[in-house]
């Protein structure tokens, strides 16, 4: 069983922390996970998208249009409008795995990554909508695929996790589950660095913690697919 991972870069800053100067701690932690997973599993296909050197267009009207119209009635315009949509949405719909490098940007995601989210986010493709269906008028299409998310984020300060001081200001793992949730996937775990403007022992320590935590979750995830490969078997 092939396993193909969505590898998504948003940082700004090109290169990666510990190997190019202001390099990204998140490109850093992506890089990693998929280094360790292909060690477990060389057969693995990558599929990257590099959102913070090429962030896609915002949604503008012409794409919510597009969007709403049934697409056996879509004018030629509409399907330019939602092209690079689809092209992000195939992506995903590919992946058995989605690795997300998500710093934080004033205690939420990127802007290039949420125009990311915005644009797979997308009715028809990834959840349905139905004015007359009885209950909920919306439902994921993407539940039951066996999809996973992983986050990997890094924060200037510290204690922004779970009961830390600051947890109430993490706006950055808490939407990008909540809008994976929305899509059908429930399975999400993660790691994060800490203290990149101390610049201090604390940040090497949190490197260090972060690269570690890493590492087990690209382990754990390739022991739980291939166990399930092998039930499947």
């Amino acid at each position: 069983m092939t396993t193909t991972i969505l590898q998504i870069d948003s940082s700004a800053r090109p290169g990666r922390s510990g190997a190019q100067p202001h390099g990204s701690h998140t490109r850093r932690l992506t890089a990693r996970f998929i280094e360790r997973y292909r060690q477990l599993d060389s057969a693995t296909e990558v599929i990257y998208r590099d959102v913070g050197a090429e962030p896609p267009s915002p949604v503008s009207g012409a794409w919510v249009h597009a969007a709403f119209t049934p697409p056996a009635a879509r004018e030629p315009w509409m399907k330019e409008a939602l092209a690079q949509s689809d092209a992000l949405i195939d992506e995903l719909l590919a992946a058995d795995i989605i690795v997300a490098g998500v710093p934080m940007y004033n205690f939420g995601p990127p802007a290039q990554f949420k125009a990311w989210l915005d644009n797979i986010v997308r009715v028809g493709r990834t959840f349905g909508f139905d004015r007359s269906r009885t209950g909920e008028p919306y439902w994921p299409l993407l539940a039951g695929a066996g999809k996973q998310l992983v986050i990997l984020s890094s924060r200037g300060d510290f204690g922004y996790g779970p009961g830390q001081r600051l947890e109430g200001i993490n706006h950055v793992e808490g939407s990008v589950r909540s809008v994976f949730r929305y899509l059908g996937v429930t399975e999400a775990s993660g790691a994060a660095i800490e203290y990149d403007e101390f610049g201090d022992e604390r940040l090497l320590r949190s490197i260090d913690d972060a690269e570690s935590a890493t590492d087990r979750l690209a382990e754990a995830i390739s022991v739980a697919r291939t166990t399930a490969g092998r039930r499947a078997a």
